[in-house]
């Protein structure tokens, strides 16, 4: 299998740190406000990494967290006069409410800032003691100067990002490029640290909770581009700081999505909540809208794109409805088809989706044929099954009981009889119970 790698701007054969075992970690929201559909496009799409990798027999442990310690989330409980982990749980629960809408699957891991506090004190005190950060009246600063490979993740040279536009401007800096590890603050929730009250930095946040969940590197590191620099950027900085290493030995990110060209987000007010957006598209849909262009590409969102991705998921539906309609009829054998070498030659060329979705529709087309000339279809049947599971694509097909089978072999008798009123009658109850 074969991963582009944001680190070293190559394909990559993917090679894990442990033969059989993956590691995966993706940045998880800022728990201050409702997620909107670009925030959903990394979960989706790791989520998909995640189920192709189990389905090639890794044993995957994977870890998305909430940033949970925050100004913003400080700003929040100002506005909502509510306390800051009140804050932080409504937002949580909020997330994880769409999750299960946009039917994205149970990870092992969701770490809390809040959870780590006692590592990211003693992750900071470890940097201090190696001289690669420094503590300037109670806030804690890291020494860019010292990493020799700053800017590897982003492709920017240290002359270059002093004169970019994302450098925070601060006295107390002996660097411009320096970022905070943890800063001193009289404002809303505080935390007694070794070097006064006040929150972690972000950057720190991460790297810590890997580091306690995994140890010092893990096999894939993900998240939004966006993220690059100077998040990720900075992770990698603190973990060669400490650990000598780049935190991942992988590192992905998937592009932005786009309305009318423009990057989606709360900045621009051009940003759509995925709690509102599931209500206008199912789940299924936005999959297939979004795993048509290639996850590291960017989406630009139109109608054209969801009404092509509407009438893709009706057909699948459909097929998939007839040939259940069989198998519960004929007591058909199905499940026994676990791998695809089809699905492998597409997948492990960097999880290539839009030709996966195409294969996916060439199965569609194959088990309506076998179905229409009366073949044995129930491999093409596990075959679409098991691109379903990996694409993360539910479908609610009925289980037909004793008495569904005796209607619908009534109605079929009604039918071949030319008894259309009462074939007609019959079906309409089929119709209604979702087996027609």
């Amino acid at each position: 299998m074969k991963i582009y790698n944001s680190l070293t701007d190559k394909i990559e054969e993917f090679k894990p740190i442990t033969p059989g075992k993956v590691t995966m970690y993706v940045c998880g929201p800022t728990v201050y406000n409702y997620v909107h559909i670009g925030n959903m496009r990394p979960v989706i799409t790791f989520d998909m990494v995640y189920n192709y990798l189990k389905y090639l027999g890794y044993d995957v442990t994977y870890a998305s967290n909430f940033t949970d310690v925050n100004p913003k989330i400080i700003a929040a409980a100002k506005e909502l006069g509510i306390t800051e982990r009140e804050v932080a749980d409504k937002f949580i629960k909020a997330y994880l409410d769409d999750l299960a809408s946009y039917n994205c699957g149970e990870i092992d891991y969701r770490p809390r800032v809040i959870e780590h506090m006692e590592d990211i004190y003693n992750f900071i005190q470890a940097l201090i003691d190696k001289d690669m950060a420094y503590e300037v009246d109670g806030d804690v600063y890291f020494r860019v100067s010292k990493v020799n490979d700053y800017g590897i993740l982003s492709n920017q040279n240290i002359e270059e990002l002093k004169s970019g536009a994302r450098v925070e401007v601060d006295d107390k800096k002996e660097n411009p490029l320096d970022f905070a590890l943890w800063r001193k603050t009289d404002d809303g929730e505080q935390f007694a640290s070794p070097w006064g009250l006040g929150i972690p930095g972000w950057h720190t946040e991460c790297v810590v909770m890997i580091n306690s969940l995994f140890g010092s590197k893990i096999d894939i590191h993900g998240g939004g581009v966006d993220l690059k620099f100077p998040h990720h950027e900075n992770e990698i900085a603190q973990s060669m700081a400490l650990n000598n290493n780049h935190l991942a030995n992988y590192w992905m990110h998937n592009g932005h999505i786009n309305v009318d060209g423009e990057k989606m987000s709360k900045s621009l007010g051009n940003f759509i909540l995925a709690k509102d957006f599931i209500k206008e598209h199912e789940a299924n849909v936005v999959k297939i809208a979004m795993f048509k262009t290639h996850y590291r590409l960017p989406l630009n969102f139109t109608d054209e794109v969801f009404n092509e991705a509407k009438v893709l998921n009706e057909k699948i539906m459909n097929v998939l409805k007839q040939a259940n309609l069989q198998i519960q009829l004929e007591g058909l054998e199905v499940g026994k088809v676990k791998r695809d070498e089809n699905i492998e030659k597409i997948m492990d060329e960097d999880f290539n989706t839009p030709n996966l979705i195409t294969y996916l529709l060439d199965l569609v087309k194959d088990l309506n044929n076998a179905l229409r000339k009366k073949e044995e279809f129930c491999s093409i049947y596990d075959k679409i099954g098991l691109v379903n599971q990996i694409l993360g694509l539910k479908y609610d097909l009925l289980v037909m009981s004793d008495e569904d089978k005796k209607l619908y072999s009534e109605w079929l008798e009604y039918r071949n009889n030319k008894d259309f009123a009462k074939a007609d009658e019959l079906r309409n109850i089929l119709v209604n119970k979702g087996i027609l």
